[in-house]
C-alpha cells in the first residue's frame, strides 16, 4: 500500500481530531477519528472501556483498532496513546506520513479539562506531567516530521502541515 495518508499522532488535547478535519477538507482527503472507530467498534465510550477493561485491555484493543484501518488518501487523527501498540505505529507508518502535532506540557494542561472523561489511559499513580514526560520521546521517536505547535492556531498549523506533506498529496 502506498504511504498516501496522513496521520497525526501527539498529546490528548495537541488538536489532532480538530486539525485532522480541516485539514481533510484542504487537501481533499477523507477523515477518520480512530478513537471514534474504537468506540463504533466497542460500543462504549473510551472511559468506559478503561474503566471496564483496565488500560492494558484498553491498549490492545485501539493497537488492533489501528493496525485494522485500510485506507487511501485520508488523514487520520490516532489516539495520544496509540504509540503502546507497536505493531499499529509500524502500520500506520507504512501506509502514511506520521506527524507529531507537539505541544508544551503548560498548553496540554490548560486544553485539558477532565482527562478522565476524555478516555486519557494514566497509569496508576501517573499525572498528566508523568504522562506527558513518558510519552513526547515515543512520539518522536515514531514521527516522520514533527510540528511544534506552541503558539499556533488550528489554521497556521494546517498550513505548516500542508507545507511539509505537500509532495505526497500532490
Amino acid at each position: 500500500m502506498k504511504k498516501d495518508n496522513i496521520v497525526l499522532i501527539g498529546m490528548p488535547g495537541a488538536g489532532k481530531s480538530t486539525i485532522g478535519v480541516i485539514l481533510a477538507k484542504v487537501v481533499g482527503y477523507q477523515f477518520i477519528d480512530a478513537d471514534l472507530l474504537i468506540q463504533e467498534k466497542e460500543g462504549r465510550l473510551l472511559h468506559e472501556i478503561i474503566s471496564s477493561d483496565g488500560l492494558e485491555r484498553f491498549i490492545q484493543i485501539e493497537n488492533e483498532a489501528n493496525q485494522s484501518i485500510q485506507t487511501k488518501h485520508t488523514v487520520i487523527a490516532t489516539g495520544g496513546s496509540v504509540i503502546y501498540g507497536e505493531e499499529a505505529m509500524k502500520h500506520l507508518k507504512s501506509i502514511g506520513t506520521v506527524i507529531y502535532l507537539k505541544i508544551s506540557y503548560k498548553e496540554i494542561s490548560k486544553r485539558l479539562g477532565n482527562i478522565m472523561q476524555r478516555g486519557v489511559v494514566l497509569k496508576e499513580g501517573q499525572d498528566l506531567a508523568g504522562l506527558y514526560e513518558e510519552r513526547c520521546p515515543m512520539y518522536e521517536l515514531y514521527a516522520d516530521i514533527v510540528i511544534d505547535c506552541e503558539n499556533m492556531d488550528i489554521e497556521s498549523t494546517m498550513e505548516t502541515i500542508v507545507e511539509r506533506v505537500h509532495t505526497i498529496i500532490e
